[in-house]
């Protein structure tokens, strides 16, 4: 799966919201102030349509939106190209970093009591 730039997944996170959405809503909906123009928005969904991110219904000229990529999807895959070109493919060393750099004290206790969770059989209520 081809990695978005920062423009094109803001207006992928717009459609993943919207579900479907024609470029004035898409527009409505960023964050961005002052607004992008419409020919930007239009021009990185057509993109976003050729790289097989989104997909669109034809009404005459005018086109609605929406996602072929789900956000899961999206997010599995950048997780797995951030685990490879940062830490070695290493998820031990992707919590550490986490660990060290990044948890609160109470994230971190969160953290193992997840781990400790999960280490139970099911059905098992210690």
């Amino acid at each position: 799966m081809e990695e978005l730039t920062k423009t094109e997944e803001r207006i992928m996170q717009v459609l993943w919201k919207l579900k479907k959405a024609f470029v004035k809503d898409v527009i409505e909906h960023l964050p961005d102030e002052p607004k992008p123009p419409y020919n930007t928005v239009s021009s990185v969904v057509r993109i976003l349509e050729r790289k097989g991110y989104a997909g669109f219904k034809a009404y005459g000229k005018t086109y609605e939106y929406f996602p072929l990529v789900s956000k899961m999807e999206y997010r599995t895959a950048s997780f797995k190209r951030m685990l490879s070109q940062y830490f070695d493919d290493s998820p031990t060393a992707l919590v550490s970093f986490m660990v060290e750099e990044t948890l609160s004290q109470r994230e971190k206790q969160q953290l193992l009591d997840l781990l400790h969770d999960s280490e139970k059989p099911a059905g098992d209520a210690r």
